[in-house]
């Protein structure tokens, strides 16, 4: 029997997100907002709404607070969706004791996941290659011995233990720069988590980033949705994400995905999560090794690409499944993976300024016009409309536009997402969708060859009115994949 009511802790587009599929399932919504967020669209798309006590992002922060609003409402379901307390197992703990199911990992998994020192020392139980490092949390001192423990030229990356989106994350090359950006990291840590704890391990150099979607449920069963690359970051903030990785071999991706099926067999893994990866090459020829690097207990800002190329609503499936449904009954099998269906591209827009040196600022103001592309295969995610203020107080991100195309040539899917993108229109505020458009016009980009750091590589080649990238650039290649799937069969009893 799925729920009555369902109280969504978040805000903006996941909000809505959230809110739809819950409608789908005839599941009743309730929203909170902060008393500076009343204006937010997610606060219309649900059948009630409950204000919070304060302003900004405290107030999505305060359990005791979204408790009481649960109660009050008489919610038996919260979802957190994800930051804020989409991790937090103490929140996890408030709702079991109040009775209220939390959608999401148990709490064990929560825990486990929520330490990410902890979370390396499970894969590496579970037989998965990880960077060098120190669990955590560490000190300055300890972090420091660690750093000259490294082979020269070596940076460190300094990382939250409790936290994720590059948030409480800096990459260290000098030994003088520890102590200062020690500080900062665990200062902004504790203000974004909760949590100023960190953790230290040895930065993997031109890497791509690979994740895996992992889906369980609670009698002992798991399978994955396969992997995306979200190679594309700044200040270790996912930009870009495309589902399936387009431009790594089969061997590759099967090995990424079993370890990470692996992984989550090891812990007995419900409901949602994401296992991340970094791919690099051993050898000069091609990306042939890999390390896991963090489990994310919660559902990512990009499921939607993954949803979109298998056909998978997510967001549903963890309802179910924190209802008691088993994978089967959802549709899925834990032996035989769903089919995969040309390559969708997701691209996060946020409302920000770029300067000609690259300088990146949040824009603020009314937004006059707000029109978001449409047609088949094009899916926006958003909370803006005309007349809403931005604010400060929350994350620049204003609208995820999701384009998906059945062909196997990741190239139309390109294609779709740059039309796509010149059709989107926001004004009053400034935008990155040029930046966008810049960044997928790049022969690199459109080659696959990119890496975590290719935007610090190329930056100053993706300012809108830089001459130096073409609009009609293409690549010499472009990936081949096997008609209907990822090019790969696994099962969950493979070795």
């Amino acid at each position: 029997m799925l729920f009555n009511k369902l109280l969504i802790a978040n805000r903006g587009e996941i909000a809505i997100r959230i809110a739809r599929a819950a409608s789908h399932l005839n599941i009743n919504t309730v929203s909170i907002y902060s008393n500076d967020d009343k204006s937010s669209l997610h606060v219309r798309n649900t059948d009630e709404a409950f204000q919070l006590d304060g302003n900004g992002v405290p107030s999505y922060l305060d359990i005791d607070d979204i408790i009481k609003i649960a109660r009050e409402s008489g919610a038996d379901s919260i979802h957190p969706g994800y930051g804020f307390l989409a991790e937090n197992a103490e929140f996890a703990k408030r709702c079991q004791k109040e009775g209220i199911v939390f959608i999401g990992p148990n709490i064990e998994l929560l825990e486990l996941f929520g330490d990410k020192g902890q979370a390396r020392l499970a894969a590496k139980n579970a037989g998965l290659p990880i960077p060098a490092g120190v669990e955590g949390p560490v000190t300055v001192e300890s972090a420091r011995a660690f750093f000259n423990t490294l082979p020269k030229d070596s940076r460190m990356m300094l990382k939250a233990v409790a936290g994720g989106g590059g948030r409480g994350t800096r990459s260290i090359s000098n030994s003088s720069e520890i102590e200062r950006l020690f500080k900062r990291c665990q200062s902004e840590a504790k203000r974004s988590f909760g949590n100023g704890d960190l953790y230290a391990e040895q930065l993997i150099e031109n890497a791509k980033h690979i994740e895996v979607q992992i889906i369980g449920d609670n009698f002992g069963n798991v399978t994955h949705l396969w992997e995306r690359e979200c190679s594309i970051q700044r200040k270790y903030q996912k930009l870009v994400e495309v589902a399936p990785a387009p431009f790594i071999t089969e061997s590759l991706r099967g090995k990424i995905i079993q370890s990470a099926m692996n992984l989550a067999e090891s812990v007995d893994y419900s409901n949602l999560g994401t296992f991340e990866f970094l791919a690099f090459q051993s050898t000069q020829s091609e990306y042939d090794s890999f390390v896991f690097i963090e489990g994310n207990a919660r559902l990512q800002v990009e499921h939607t690409v993954t949803e979109e190329v298998t056909g998978v609503d997510i967001v549903q499936s963890q309802i179910k499944l924190a209802a008691g449904a088993s994978l089967t009954e959802i549709g899925l099998d834990a032996d035989k993976p769903t089919i995969v269906r040309g390559y969708a591209i997701q691209n996060r827009i946020n409302c920000e300024t770029i300067s000609d040196s690259g300088q990146i600022k949040p824009s603020t103001g009314k937004i006059t016009t707000y029109c978001p592309p449409g047609g088949p295969g094009i899916r926006t995610d958003g909370f803006a409309y005309s007349g809403y203020e931005t604010s400060m107080a929350f994350d620049s991100l204003i609208a995820k536009l999701i384009c998906h195309t059945n062909s196997n040539s990741f190239l139309d899917a390109v294609i779709q997402s740059k039309k796509a993108l010149k059709e989107f229109e926001i004004s009053g505020v400034e935008t990155n969708i040029e930046f966008h458009l810049k960044l997928m016009s790049h022969p690199d980009f459109l080659s696959g060859n990119v890496t975590t750091h290719f935007l610090d590589d190329h930056l100053p080649e993706l300012i809108p009115n830089h001459p130096s990238v073409k609009q009609n650039s293409v690549p010499d290649k472009e990936p081949t994949r096997r008609e209907g799937h990822g090019g790969v069969h696994l099962t969950t009893k493979d070795p």
